[in-house]
């Protein structure tokens, strides 16, 4: 039965994206700010179909650290989930994405309306150059910088990767980064199609205000994601210690040679 409600919902997910894309074309004749609503109430039928059928809540704390106008949102990245499910907590957000999304048909379209912010990873400092002046251009019109510091899905308990590209727009900005804490990767893994029943846990910290220099930030940015993450992933160990994933998350902490 587990397998088969995430084959539905996966199946559910492409469909209804599709068919909202379709409906939704009429926005493109609207100024920016008057269809964006679309995308949050796809979100929320993303999410809701999520509850439905697969049994997967999500509960967010710390939303009183979201700060208002423009800032750098910095979330962990462990699965396709945070992809979409944060951005009904998000006034005007705009991801940093991979140029590759663009020339996907009708969803890069909706990309291109929002103006998302692209990034050919092929040319590392052109690419670093646009997305500054782009996200600077954001900022100041009060939009929130979506951003995923490692770049790709690392799955729960894999060592972390992050990249630089969050340090260089914190000091090109001099704007506040959110850093955003999350255990979706027990849920919905990086590799697989299960999804699993069971409430993620996603939680905003601090802002981090500008001011430090990179290395200091970028340090502090990481430890404050990687030990919260941390903690929200045994915090459901505890609470559901029969969940299939926290097997890999052990497997993973022992070969780097963590508590388990």
């Amino acid at each position: 039965m587990l397998l088969l409600r995430s084959l539905l919902f996966q199946a559910l997910f492409y469909i209804s994206t599709l068919v909202l894309m379709i409906a939704g074309l009429p926005v493109f004749l609207m100024p920016r700010r008057r269809g964006w609503p679309l995308v949050p109430f796809w979100a929320r039928v993303e999410l809701f179909l999520l509850k439905w059928i697969v049994g997967m809540k999500v509960e967010f704390r710390g939303l009183e650290n979201i700060p208002r106008g423009g800032c750098i949102v910095a979330a962990k990245h462990q699965s396709a989930w945070e992809t979409f499910a944060l951005l009904p907590l998000f006034s005007s957000p705009t991801y940093v994405l991979k140029r590759e999304l663009r020339y996907i048909p009708i969803f890069g379209w909706y990309t291109a309306k929002f103006r998302q912010i692209p990034v050919d990873r092929g040319k590392r400092a052109l690419a670093l150059a646009a997305m500054t002046q782009r996200a600077r251009e954001a900022v100041a019109e009060g939009r929130q910088i979506l951003i995923f510091p490692e770049g790709t899905r690392r799955g729960a308990g894999e060592e972390p990767r992050y990249k630089h590209g969050v340090a260089h727009l914190y000091r090109s900005l001099e704007a506040p980064v959110l850093p955003v804490a999350l255990n979706s990767g027990l849920f919905w893994p990086r590799r697989g199609w299960r999804l699993y029943p069971g409430t993620v846990l996603v939680e905003f910290l601090p802002p981090i205000a500008p001011g430090l220099d990179i290395e200091t930030f970028h340090t502090h940015m990481v430890e404050t994601i990687e030990d919260t993450s941390d903690r929200l992933i045994d915090e459901t160990a505890r609470t559901s210690p029969a969940l299939p994933t926290l097997r890999q998350v052990r497997a993973r902490r022992a070969a780097r040679g963590l508590p388990v």
